[in-house]
């Protein structure tokens, strides 16, 4: 039986207004959103009412308060048990105050009394329905090239060079060996790695028509309920390729990525010592090469992949790194960001965050549960507060071509281009860039 009384953020009470517009009941509401029927008739009368401005929360008693009845020591206990313990709910607070000694036959406020309280000094735990990205539908695909499966194998200790990760591509259908790109001396790639990786996959074979992602940070903000797309994310967007995230995690999904990571471990790097990262990535060409044209694939019959599926040779949808700045199409990534909605709080200063990008909206809009959308025709982001007060737009920050390429984009700028020794892996990066480029 879903609780009566709990806490409904500001997405879930859009929810049932746009729910019960579409028709659906207050019964077919509760049930969908997880909320009790009582709770979803308070809000859809609200929302009859007074539109967007009714769904405000109103917890707490406006004249006084919600414990106005109470002693100020009560209201100061109850802030110092929660400050002290955040995880303790409205009722564990009423059993601690009631245990007390001091407090031995003496009134306790109610759990939904303390409850309210909490909510009004904005000490709750903000409850936010999670939403999805805006993805691909999950399809089994057909040809090569359909779908790729990428993914950064765990840290490895690799003689002569410590601490290396390496990021794998596969093709699904064919089993190609798309590209491995090594990435030393730090826990997780980022994401100038991730797109040399691509690249190097792109050069060789073409585009794909979509890839799947594991959830790691680096393709979107996956520390709040409702997630923002970041660069790489964005950056596949624009160049017209799908992007999907497993929704369970290995080897349930991803199971050919991780079967790559092994393969590509025992044939490229296990009990072989490397002097530098180049030696390394030379070791990484050469062992796919052989996988894609030699090696008996057991998936696909004992045949080499490039053997069984001839046609993985390059997907048909050509790319070149002289011309990643025509082919990436904003346009595309501004009608995929129009489809999204986010939820965030505003800082004492009326800031929040969104896609690692900082915005402020002034001291009015201090401490606000937003919703946020974006405009594709202006590139702005429109921020809505709870309480119904007029909409505020920001222009979207860190959303320019530039910005998406990154590195690539440096390096294209450049008229001659001399890299610094020793190398760094900025500049080994920039490096196997400018090859790529001479080997076109």
């Amino acid at each position: 039986m879903v609780p009566r009384g709990r806490v409904t953020s500001l997405a879930e009470r859009i929810a049932i207004g746009e729910r019960w517009t579409a028709g659906q009941t207050d019964p077919e509401i509760a049930a969908a959103l997880s909320l009790s029927v009582w709770t979803v008739r308070k809000w859809r009368r609200r929302y009859q009412q007074a539109g967007r401005a009714g769904l405000a929360s109103r917890l707490g008693r406006p004249p006084t308060g919600a414990l106005g009845q109470f002693p100020p020591e009560i209201r100061d206990t109850i802030r110092a048990m929660r400050a002290k313990h955040p995880g303790w709910g409205p009722l564990t607070i009423r059993t601690e105050l009631a245990g007390r000694p001091y407090r031995a036959g003496q009134r306790s406020p109610s759990r939904s009394r303390i409850a309210a309280y909490l909510q009004q000094e904005h000490l709750t735990r903000q409850y936010e329905r999670h939403s999805e990205l805006p993805q691909a539908s999950a399809e089994d695909p057909q040809q090569a090239h359909e779908e790729w499966e990428m993914d950064a194998q765990g840290v490895v200790q690799v003689a002569g060079l410590g601490s290396v990760a390496v990021i794998n591509i596969t093709d699904l259908v064919s089993r190609v060996k798309v590209a491995s790109w090594p990435v030393l001396h730090v826990s997780r790639p980022s994401t100038p790695d991730y797109q040399v990786a691509l690249r190097q996959g792109f050069g060789q074979y073409g585009l794909p028509q979509r890839i799947t992602l594991d959830h790691d940070s680096v393709f979107y903000d996956n520390t709040s309920a409702s997630p923002f797309p970041l660069p790489v994310h964005l950056w596949l967007i624009g160049l017209g390729i799908e992007v999907r995230f497993i929704t369970q995690p290995p080897p349930a999904a991803h199971s050919v990525i991780e079967r790559t990571h092994q393969t590509v471990a025992h044939q490229a790097f296990q009990g072989q010592v490397f002097t530098d990262g180049a030696a390394l990535q030379d070791s990484l060409t050469a062992r796919l090469e052989f996988l894609n044209t030699q090696f008996p694939s057991r998936a696909l019959g004992g045949q080499p992949p490039l053997v069984a599926h001839p046609e993985a040779r390059h997907s048909g949808r050509p790319y070149r790194l002289e011309w990643e700045a025509a082919l990436l199409d904003m346009q595309r990534v501004y009608d995929y960001l129009a489809q999204g909605r986010w939820f965030r709080r505003t800082s004492g200063a009326g800031q929040f965050s969104l896609g690692g990008q900082r915005y402020g909206l002034g001291r009015a809009w201090a401490d606000h549960m937003l919703e946020i959308t974006f405009d594709p025709q202006t590139s702005e982001l429109i921020c809505r507060a709870e309480d119904g007060q007029p909409e505020i737009r920001r222009p979207i920050a860190g959303l320019t071509k530039s910005d998406l390429m990154g590195e690539l984009d440096f390096l294209m700028a450049q008229p001659a281009y001399q890299l610094a020794l020793p190398f760094s892996p900025a500049a080994w990066r920039e490096m196997m860039l400018a090859n790529r480029l001479v080997a076109q």
